[in-house]
């Protein structure tokens, strides 16, 4: 029997304030405080293939926490929001069922570490594809009931490790639908929608370029790396009229008309290039 390997771990090391953590978490006390790591899991496997793999959490707070771990499944919104409430349960590219965890529940002391492995076994006959699965996490303070009649009321946060499972070469088939201008509080964004009409995911790469009416350059940014799940359709904003990408605000850019040119990898063979004229007005 084969076995798979984490090609690719994604760990985000910050400490999550776990009532901010996902629109649907409800607020709990300040004091708990949990990181989890990682928070994303990319597996490349093969059919029959087996792997176990551990998530990491740590308690920051100033009091035990209870936690409490399942699996689900999880879908992503038009501007990439994971969505696990009302998600197709058991889809066409769920691996939910190929995944087992343990322990299920366990207490965190303040200070303290916990870790959650996740056993994953590729089905014999499954179809090259990306398939995706999540561990939602849920916590409260220990001074709350681990145990109740309707155990999901009983806990007041919680934040998801996504896992994604390449099992094959599936080939990529994806396009540019359309780039827009959208107005915002600190400027505008450049919108590319794009889509994905096969069977594997893809990350988005590149970037983009704003250019004055004389052709020089006014802006640059980085297209943001997001997942593009098989046969979907999804939105990918790209500000530029405030500040560049990843660095610190920069002066206002002047009232006129300029040129943004988008230069997107979508794992094809060349790069897909769009554009659209963008006007500043004055505020």
């Amino acid at each position: 029997m084969t076995h798979m390997t984490a090609a690719a771990r994604s760990i985000v090391p910050a400490t999550l304030a776990l009532g901010i953590t996902l629109a649907l978490a409800i607020p709990v006390s300040a004091q708990v405080s949990v990181e989890v790591s990682p928070l994303r899991v990319e597996l490349q496997a093969g059919p029959g293939s087996t792997t176990t793999q551990p998530v990491t959490l740590t308690n920051h707070g100033k009091e035990a926490v209870r936690l409490r771990a399942t699996l689900t499944d999880w879908d992503l919104t038009r501007d990439g929001t994971p969505q696990f409430e009302g998600s197709e349960v058991g889809g066409r590219y769920s691996a939910t069922s190929w995944l087992r965890i343990a322990p299920p529940e366990q207490l965190i002391e303040p200070g303290a570490s916990a870790t959650v492995r996740f056993s994953a076994r590729v089905p014999d006959a499954v179809e090259p594809g990306g398939y995706r699965t999540g561990i939602l996490f849920e916590f409260e303070s220990a001074s709350g009931a681990l145990v109740s009649p309707k155990r999901e009321l009983a806990f007041r946060s919680r934040i998801a490790t996504l896992i994604y499972i390449d099992t094959g070469a599936a080939p990529v088939m994806t396009e540019l639908v359309d780039v827009r201008v959208q107005p915002t509080a600190a400027g505008v964004d450049i919108v590319a929608t794009v889509k994905n009409s096969g069977r594997r995911t893809v990350r988005t790469k590149g970037t983009l370029v704003l250019y004055d009416a004389a052709g020089g350059i006014a802006r640059e940014a980085t297209v943001p790396d997001v997942p593009l799940l098989p046969e979907s359709e999804r939105e990918v904003a790209v500000p530029v009229a405030s500040t560049s990408s990843g660095q610190p605000p920069s002066a206002p850019l002047a009232p006129g008309l300029y040129r943004a040119e988008l230069k997107l990898d979508l794992g094809l063979a060349a790069l897909i290039v769009g554009e659209t004229p963008v006007r500043i007005t004055p505020r």
